[in-house]
């Protein structure tokens, strides 16, 4: 891939919504994506003709913040703005309708990613589309979508948020605290908040209590979908050494075409979660340990840097776009 996958970045569109987005959010991936491709010299190039995909530059997020209209409920201007951005490059180059869209990528860690794809059914049924929201349960399809990560950069950038102590200093079995929202976390802080004193389980947690030392001593950080089947509390246990605890039905994790998420998290099933301390006791210490190690062997591929490095989310995303390009056969592929 390093040695050959080419992007073209269509130039039309105009910021804030279009070669722009977020970059300080929990949505941050967005913007951080697209400027990171559009100044890239190895993988971007500007001959339409070298390229093995296109990439749609707009941020759902942005959308979301300048042409959705707030609390009208009325996705119309969004869904207009995709069509249109589609009719414009469809237009002006061959591309598109030459596969009709299967050679072509979006990226999109807003939750409404998904809908926005919606707008055009080619779009959806036959573009990479490359999310946060990777729910199977709403039509992502793994072998032509790519999950990725959610990461909460309120810095834009990951400086203090990576490394956490060894295994024999994390005290904690495991620990949540976050709002109510979504069906799944209802759930589980019925049966866990304040029940359990290795369960630390919490709505807020109480006032001087660091979230991200809670974390660094815990062993295993659960993270359960919100409204969405994405968490960036993934990447934050991912960052702080602890095992991260999937609470999700119909999720995707991220990279699993390369990453044995098995290896390093934890899945539970929704209906599980009354059965959440049994199941984590049940992995040995030697388990336990082996899973730790390897989170933070994974934790490259997860972590943003400006500019990127090999093996971090930046190449991860583009690896995983290559792979299902590689399936996608025009008549002029050689």
């Amino acid at each position: 891939m390093e040695k050959q996958f080419k992007i073209f970045v269509y130039k039309e569109g105009d910021p804030p919504v279009f070669h722009n987005g977020p970059c300080k959010s929990i949505y941050a991936m967005e913007g951080n994506f697209i400027h990171m491709v559009e100044i890239n010299k190895r993988f971007r190039t500007r001959d339409p003709h070298k390229a093995h995909v296109f990439f749609l530059p707009f941020s759902v997020a942005m959308m979301v913040q300048f042409v959705y209209v707030r609390d009208s409920h009325d996705f119309g201007p969004i869904k207009r703005t995709v069509i249109d951005y589609i009719d414009v490059v469809a237009s002006k180059y061959p591309y598109w309708n030459r596969s009709l869209g299967a050679d072509h990528f979006m990226l999109a860690c807003h939750d409404w990613g998904p809908m926005a794809s919606f707008s055009v059914p080619h779009l959806h049924r036959n573009s990479i589309r490359v999310l946060c929201n990777a729910n199977t349960s709403e039509g992502f399809d793994p072998s032509k979508d790519v999950s990725f990560p959610e990461v909460n950069l309120r810095t834009g950038g990951i400086h203090g948020l990576i490394g956490g102590p060894s295994p024999s200093h994390r005290p904690i079995l495991a620990f949540f605290a976050g709002g109510v929202h979504g069906p799944v976390r209802p759930i589980l802080l019925q049966h866990w908040e304040n029940k359990d004193d290795d369960m630390k389980v919490h709505r807020y947690l109480p006032r001087g209590v660091s979230y991200y030392d809670m974390m660094r001593r815990s062993k295993f950080c659960i993270c359960p979908s919100g409204y969405e089947v994405a968490s960036p509390r993934v990447v934050e246990a991912i960052y702080t050494g602890c095992v991260p605890v999937l609470i999700s039905d119909h999720y995707v994790p991220p990279f699993s075409d390369v990453l044995k998420w098995r290896k390093f998290s934890v899945e539970v099933p929704v209906r599980e979660i009354p059965n959440l301390k049994t199941i984590l006791t049940s992995i040995s210490p030697r388990q336990y340990i082996r899973m730790q190690r390897r989170v933070t062997q994974v934790r490259r591929h997860f972590e943003v840097h400006s500019p990127p490095k090999r093996y971090d989310v930046f190449h991860m995303i583009l690896h995983s776009v290559w792979l299902r390009r590689l399936n996608v056969r025009l008549s002029d592929d050689q």
